[in-house]
Order: structure tokens, then C-alpha cells, then sequence
């Protein structure tokens, strides 16, 4: 046996060791890269992070490169579980953790944080994100022309607030947003731009989409946990008996599922057109365009229970005269719904989340939520 087949077996059996099996940064199955100046196992697109911070860590695959003895030993010292513990020792709970189904710029700025800033190694320090406002220019989307221009920012604790404006001394914001009706979400690939982030939220009841990016990736990750120190603060307030397991779940999330497909209208003898859909939970919006700052509509998904249901296919007799012939039917108490998507597989997974969300028990502030989109229609 060579020296180098013998490191690897060695590696293999430290990576059984618990906490090994899983990347140190993501989570993502079964690592196949290893830090050797830090001491975790790590993924292959984690382990592209750690390599533009040379100074910090030095990756090598757990196959195709060549272990040391010592190195070898130092990683069966060290491992993901004690690591974490040191560099996530307090991490504050509003962070958000990235997955591995998470986009670039999240994953790369938490590794960042954890190791080359070392953010979260000592309890009880302060963080940027806690100042209670935070004051900045982001490139904020036109809604208009589409174009991207400067604007300022500015969100605020002690308000609950987030204003932008379109002169930096301007007297009056463009808009107040409540931070209580807010979510931000990554969105690179729609918006184009590795840092694009879609923020969301209520007007008049209605959803509104303003997309803004920072050229700077730590200063848009920067904003975004802003966002979810403040959503925070202001849901202890309005919820004092609450528990931050309870309320963590509630700050900003990803869209269930997002993409196109055709849509016929409430009398279903209109043609089927192409449309964007978003799942935000119960909310199902659709636009004329994925970067639209209102939706053309929305629906709202309540429990099975109440009179809500999705099925594959359409009715009989329904003339399907667009382009895609894969239906789907949902039914609310009020009216049923019509779409059309263009692969079957596509059509299953709208189908399979449709499910999730009628299969939920409904909170108390989504009968909310329900009553005021009856009082709509």
C-alpha cells in the first residue's frame, strides 16, 4: 500500500466520525474536500469559497490530492462538529444559515464571516447588523424603464421601517415600507446579477416587488440579515410570549416555487397566456413579467379542509388553445383555477407543492389573510 492510499483510507474513516458526513458550511451529502488549515470536510462548491481565502484555508480534494501524514492527523483532530463549535460559536439567531440550495453570494459571505472575519467566534460581540439602522446606496430596479440607478436606503429599528429615496437629501422617502410585510430573497438568476435580491411586501393589500443589488457581496448579505435583526426585534415586541424557535421561521424565507405557465380567466373561455408564477406559502401571485413590481393577480391557497383542492388535468370541455397541454385544476371555495405547464414533470412538481401547502393547518393570521382576499373579490 502506498502512502498515499493510506491517507485516504485514513481520511474515509475520519470522515464517519458525526458531523463529518455532511459539509461544514452548507450541509450539503457526503464532502469530498477537506481544509487542512482549518480542520472540516467541506463540498466541492464550498471548497471553491475557501479557495479565495488562501490565507485562511487550503483545500484539497479527499481523492485526487496528496495528504500528509500530519495533515492527515491534524483533520481527525480537528473535524466539522469541533470546528463549528469554535467558528458558530455565536452566530446570533437571525443569521441566516445558508444551504446548499442556497445561491452564491450567501454561502461565500457566511464562509467568509465564519473563517476569514471570524464573526461569530466570541459571545457576546456586537454586530453590524444590531445597530439599530443602517443607512446605505443600493441599485435599486426602475419600475418602469427597467433601469437600474442609485438610491438610498435606510432601515430603522426604532421605526420598523424601511424608506428608500430617489435623492440622496431628499425630505421625503419614495416609499415606507413596514418591515412586519416584508420578505427578501435572493434572486441572481431572474434579476441577471449575482447579487440581486428581491425584496417584497404589502401595499393597500396588494404585493409589491422592488429588485435592488449591491456590487459589494458582503454589503448586500450585509442588508439582507439587517432586515432580519429588525423583523425580529419588532415580532418580540408585537409577540412578548413568543419563543425565537417560533419566530426565526417567520423572518424572510425562499419562494416555495417559482416559473412559467399558461393561464386561462375566470369564465375559462379566454385564451391560455404565459405567465410568471411565484408560491410565497398560501400566496400564489402570477406577472405578466418575472421583474413586474405588481402582480397581475393572485390566489390565495387555503387547508384541503376548507374547500381547497389542486388535480392534475383540466375540466372536460375545456378548450386548451395555448401552447402547453399539461393542466392543472385548482379549486377554492369561490371559483376553480386553470393552468397549463409545459413538461409533465414540471406539472408534478407544481402539483406536489400545491399539496404541501392545502396539507398545512392554517396559522391564525392566514384565516387573516384569507378573509381579507374574500373581502377582495
Amino acid at each position: 500500500m502506498t502512502a498515499n492510499e493510506r491517507s485516504t483510507r485514513a481520511l474515509k474513516e475520519v470522515l464517519l466520525k458525526p458531523g463529518n458526513d455532511a459539509c461544514a458550511d452548507c450541509g450539503a451529502p457526503d464532502p469530498d474536500w477537506g481544509s487542512c488549515t482549518l480542520g472540516v470536510f467541506v463540498c466541492l462548491a464550498c471548497s471553491g469559497v475557501h479557495r479565495n481565502i488562501p490565507d485562511v484555508s487550503k483545500v484539497k480534494s479527499m481523492t485526487l490530492s496528496r495528504w500528509t501524514d500530519a495533515e492527515v492527523q491534524f483533520m481527525a483532530e480537528k473535524g466539522n462538529k469541533l470546528m463549528k463549535s469554535k467558528y458558530e460559536a455565536a452566530v446570533p439567531v437571525y443569521y441566516y444559515k445558508p444551504t446548499h440550495r442556497d445561491c452564491q453570494v450567501l454561502r461565500e459571505q457566511w464562509i467568509k464571516a465564519k473563517y476569514e472575519r471570524e464573526e461569530f467566534t466570541e459571545p457576546g460581540k456586537g454586530f453590524t447588523y444590531e445597530e439599530g439602522i443602517r443607512d446605505g446606496m443600493l441599485m435599486k430596479r426602475g419600475r418602469d424603464n427597467g433601469q437600474f440607478l442609485n438610491r438610498r436606503f435606510i432601515l430603522s429599528e426604532r421605526d420598523g421601517t424601511l424608506k428608500y429615496f430617489t435623492k440622496y437629501d431628499a425630505k421625503e422617502p419614495k416609499a415606507l415600507i413596514k418591515v412586519d410585510t416584508i420578505n427578501a430573497t435572493f434572486q441572481p438568476e431572474k434579476m441577471q446579477h449575482p447579487n440581486g435580491l428581491q425584496i417584497t411586501y404589502l401595499k393597500d393589500n396588494s404585493t409589491r416587488n422592488i429588485f435592488v443589488y449591491h456590487e459589494s457581496g458582503k454589503e448586500i448579505v450585509d442588508w439582507f440579515n439587517s432586515i432580519r435583526a429588525v423583523q425580529l426585534h419588532y415580532m418580540k415586541v408585537a409577540f412578548p410570549g413568543a419563543t425565537d424557535r417560533e419566530l426565526v421561521p417567520k423572518l424572510t424565507r425562499n419562494f416555495l416555487k417559482e416559473g412559467y405557465m399558461e393561464k386561462t380567466g375566470p369564465r375559462q373561455t379566454e385564451g391560455f397566456k404565459k405567465r410568471w408564477f411565484t408560491l410565497d406559502h398560501r400566496r400564489l401571485m402570477y406577472f405578466k413579467d418575472p421583474l413586474d413590481a405588481f402582480a397581475k393577480g393572485e390566489v390565495f391557497l387555503g387547508n384541503r379542509t376548507h374547500g381547497y383542492n389542486v388535480s392534475p388535468g383540466l375540466p372536460p370541455g375545456t378548450h386548451c388553445n395555448g401552447a402547453w397541454q399539461n393542466g392543472i385544476t385548482i379549486e377554492t371555495p369561490d371559483r376553480s383555477f386553470l393552468f397549463t405547464c409545459e413538461s409533465e414533470s414540471d406539472q408534478h412538481d407544481w402539483i406536489k407543492h400545491f399539496n404541501f401547502v392545502m396539507n398545512a393547518q392554517m396559522s391564525p393570521q392566514e384565516y387573516t389573510m384569507e378573509a381579507m382576499f374574500k373581502h377582495r373579490a
